[in-house]
């Protein structure tokens, strides 16, 4: 069993370090946000610590992805395992898993409660956006927008942009991203710097 075993766990360290560069995450950070210590995660990334579910478990929270993605073979089933998250209330369903590649997420944003403020940011990179249910509002520089359910959008994210959900139910949409994309929409950034964090703003 061992013998089985061993090139599967051998394949974790590599596949550690590839997520948390992709990420842009540095070691320091990875560690302020999982609470394991530089020294440790720096020996899992090399091979030289033995991952554990103690260990892996937070770092699969923190890189968004599912535990036996970290450890899966390379034989393992290409079916893409549907598991959601929330970030601020907002779910997003992960539908692909490519480290550094586009990445797809269905996101629902929930009805809003009470005033919603309202905020644009930009980033590198180009997002795609297909409604899928209910309305999303899109600000993207000067213009304002409501796209309907099976309405597209696509543009240069270093345009400021923020996606909101102007009711009266939940949106929903499928979001396209390239590695810049995906950490500004769905990465949270461990505090500790004083910066915002790498997400779209709450209440979208």
């Amino acid at each position: 069993m061992d013998d089985e075993l061993d090139p599967v766990l051998d394949a974790v360290g590599p596949r550690l370090r590839e997520l948390r560069r992709d990420r842009g995450i540095t070691l320091a950070r990875l560690s302020e946000s999982t609470g394991i210590s530089v020294s440790t995660l720096s020996r899992l990334e090399s091979g030289r610590r033995r991952p554990t579910l103690e260990l892996l478990l937070p770092l699969a929270r923190v890189h968004g992805v599912a535990l036996d993605e970290l450890v899966e073979s390379a034989t393992a089933d290409p079916r893409v395992r549907l598991r959601p998250f929330t970030r601020d209330g907002v779910e997003y369903l992960p539908l692909s898993r490519t480290p550094g590649g586009i990445q797809a997420f269905r996101i629902t944003i929930p009805p809003p409660r009470g005033h919603v403020e309202t905020e644009q940011r930009s980033h590198e990179g180009h997002d795609w956006v297909y409604v899928l249910e209910g309305r999303l509002r899109l600000l993207l520089g000067p213009h304002d927008m409501v796209l309907k359910q099976g309405e597209v959008a696509e543009f240069d994210t270093r345009i400021p942009h923020g996606f909101y959900n102007p009711g009266p139910g939940p949106a929903s949409y499928l979001g396209l991203f390239g590695p810049q994309g995906e950490r500004a929409h769905v990465r949270v950034r461990p505090g500790g710097d004083g910066r915002a964090a790498d997400r779209e703003p709450q209440g979208r």
